[in-house]
């Protein structure tokens, strides 16, 4: 019996861009230089380098509170959902998000990625969880037979469900088979996620 696929997929840096929506924002706040590389994580490292942890914590509560306007979807990516719902294939997003930041100002965060999604017509069923854990849980309720993230550690959660499989989404080739755990798929642009599905091979 062929498997119908139920396809789980992360929000935050798997199908939401904020390679150059932090720099914007960074620099607005006068928090970083003009030209440093642009990326989250390289937001992030300048200022922990620089001592500034509080400032990095505030930066992601405006940024997902208020910027997100500046960010994108990956290319490819409403593509990918287009062909799934062509074909009713079953695709959820399930993402950790707090409803307010740890610290600073408390953005509404939820209400902001609601807008995001809608205004970029995102059209699937949506789960923003509390918790990890509730979104390990939320994964196995629904019966995923995939999930896509661009974090390696959560996909090899000791609780992410076994019967789920494991793709890691990494568009800037930080990870291989040699640094991460085998058991991972690793794939690098939605265009590669969708030809897998059209070819069976996901």
């Amino acid at each position: 019996m062929k498997t119908v696929l139920k396809i789980g997929i992360d929000f935050d840096n798997t199908i939401i861009c904020y390679d150059e929506v932090f720099n914007i924002t960074g620099v607005k706040e006068r928090l970083i230089p003009n030209d440093l590389p642009h990326g989250k994580n390289c937001v992030r490292n300048y200022l922990r380098e620089n001592g500034q942890e509080e400032d990095w914590i505030k930066l992601q509560g405006l940024v997902y509170g208020t910027r997100l306007d500046d960010a994108y979807p990956y290319t490819g990516v409403k593509s990918f959902f287009s062909y799934c719902e062509n074909i009713s294939l079953s695709c959820s997003i399930i993402s950790h998000k707090t409803v307010h930041p740890y610290r600073g100002f408390p953005y509404d965060l939820h209400k902001s990625a609601y807008q995001w999604l809608k205004k970029e017509e995102f059209d699937c069923d949506i789960y923003f969880e509390l918790t990890i854990d509730e979104k390990i849980r939320r994964i196995e309720k629904l019966g995923c037979t995939h999930f896509i993230d661009d974090l390696p550690e959560f996909l090899m959660h000791p609780d992410f469900p076994e019967n789920t499989k494991k793709i890691l989404f990494d568009p800037l080739r930080h990870y291989t088979k040699e640094t991460v755990d085998r058991r991972l798929k690793i794939v690098h642009s939605w265009s590669h996620i969708l030809n897998m599905v059209k070819s069976g091979k996901l």
